[in-house]
């Protein structure tokens, strides 16, 4: 069996992003849910390297706080690159980082959609050796150009700002992904110069010099060319977050689940939708929602870091935020369920009702119209249109608890902390303030009073004026 030296990462973060036109570093935009440099960790981790050197310049402690706060499961030594001198230099910068010779597995920190098996086939085609990858696209843009022999070798690679018409030609790039064994790329970078438009010292020129030299580099072709795209500006990160989304829906779908129309939904990339679930057009599922089997989401809702269970159906238009709705529930449509939201099994939660901070029972029906803040909700209790929970005093918030079975009249307002017993009504336009024993009946309303002739009198008064 052939022995390698031992794997190490380097992942090049440094640059400034300029053409995003961004106060963030680039690498920390966001895609599917993801930094676009927390993309590239996980595919370094899944091909099986667990030493990353990242070499980072621009806003280098947000950075490191940013992937530092992540659950990525590798060991990262962070390589400082001050002056932004280009690709060599930063790599020159992670060799000093070295205990002992090792083959580097070198990209950028702004290339999402490389996979972790595209890196490990890559290292498997290089061995010790020096290996690159390649992408054919209809369409290169400013992506570097691999030039080839008339063997099909690699003889030179060039930067599109530096490329002649001829050069701009080709349609195979480098995609950005390199595997080279340190000991022979450290004196090469060593030698280079930045006789380019950037004034940068290039690692595609140690490639470039290796090959004329005859070191046979090892042209990897990728499967999909789409891993190559790199993030330069807003657009290219809008296609790479709409690629991502499309290979999320392409396994859920494959793992058992209807999405009607993928290219309308977004899935993030720590969703977890059991099979049997229905995902309608305009839905957007975030952060690290679960939804269980057999769910059904209709048009246009939006749902973030929430619990959903099996049999769940929630309407258009519906907002679910860090919140938890239990089997078989049907909420929406436009409802809201915010942060601490509890639902038990069966719950009824329809129009224009909002839920905040409140843990609903079993079996719980909130139909219409209404605000539940800060309340404790028993098992089958009943809740009218209109009803509002003020938790509020203007300096404090305060619970309300309504027991089982209860029946909360429309237009009730419960004025917390207040408790409504087990079984106990209250009448419709009541504004309660004091508990309502198990079984009764609160009211808390003015006796009607009706006045005759108001509207001859009314008429009489506009006369006069």
């Amino acid at each position: 069996m052939k022995t390698f030296l031992p794997t190490v990462a380097v992942v090049l973060a440094a640059g400034h992003g300029r053409r995003m036109r961004s106060d963030e570093p680039k690498v920390l935009h966001r895609a599917a849910g993801r930094v676009l440099l927390d993309w590239v960790i996980r595919a370094v981790g899944d091909a099986g390297c667990r030493k990353i050197l990242l070499v980072v310049g621009h806003q280098s402690e947000r950075v490191r706080a940013t992937l530092e706060s992540s659950d990525l499961d590798v060991e990262i030594d962070w390589v400082e690159q001050a002056e932004r001198k280009g690709t060599g230099d930063a790599l020159a910068r992670a060799l000093a980082h070295l205990d002992a010779p090792a083959r580097l597995l070198v990209l950028s920190g702004d290339v999402p959609l490389v996979r972790g098996e595209t890196l490990e086939a890559l290292l498997a085609a290089a061995g010790n050796g020096w290996a690159l990858a390649v992408a054919d696209l209809e369409a290169p843009g400013s992506l570097g150009r691999v030039v080839a022999d008339s063997k099909g070798c690699l003889s030179r690679i060039v930067e599109a700002v530096d490329a002649t018409a001829q050069e701009l030609e080709v349609q195979s790039v480098n995609a950005g992904f390199y595997v080279v064994p340190s000991s022979e790329i450290e004196p090469r970078l060593a030698r280079l110069e930045p006789a380019n438009a950037q004034g940068e010292l290039y690692l595609t020129d140690a490639f470039t010099s290796a090959a004329a030299e005859g070191t046979a580099v090892e042209l990897f072709s990728l499967a999909d060319p789409d891993e190559a795209l790199g993030v330069n500006d807003r657009a290219d990160l809008a296609r790479v977050h709409r690629a991502l989304l499309n290979r999320k829906c392409a396994q859920l779908m494959t793992s058992g689940v209807t999405i009607l129309e993928p290219g309308r939904t977004v899935i993030e990339a720590e969703v977890r939708v059991g099979r049997d679930s229905v995902l309608h057009p305009g839905v957007s599922l975030l952060g690290h929602t679960v939804i269980g089997a057999g769910s059904t989401i209709l048009s246009n809702s939006w749902i973030r870091d929430a619990i959903l269970g099996d049999g769940v159906e929630i309407g258009p238009m519906t907002v679910v935020e860090e919140a938890e709705v239990g089997d078989g529930s049907r909420v929406g449509p436009y409802a809201r369920l915010r942060p601490g939201a509890r639902l038990g099994a069966g719950n009824r939660i329809g129009n224009f009702v909002e839920i905040k901070n409140s843990q609903l029972g079993v079996g719980v029906k909130a139909g219409h119209l209404a605000y539940l803040g800060d309340a404790q909700i028993g098992d089958g209790a009943n809740i009218g249109a209109g009803t509002v929970t003020c938790n509020y005093d203007g300096e404090s918030k305060h619970r309300t608890e309504i027991g089982a079975g209860a029946f909360i009249g429309s237009d009730t307002m419960l004025i917390a902390p207040v408790r409504i017993g087990e079984r106990a009504t209250t009448a419709a336009g009541s504004v309660i303030t004091s508990d309502v024993p198990n079984g009764a009946l609160g009211v808390g309303r003015a006796r009607q009073k009706n006045l005759a002739g108001w509207a001859d009198r009314k008429e009489k008064g506009r006369a006069k004026d």
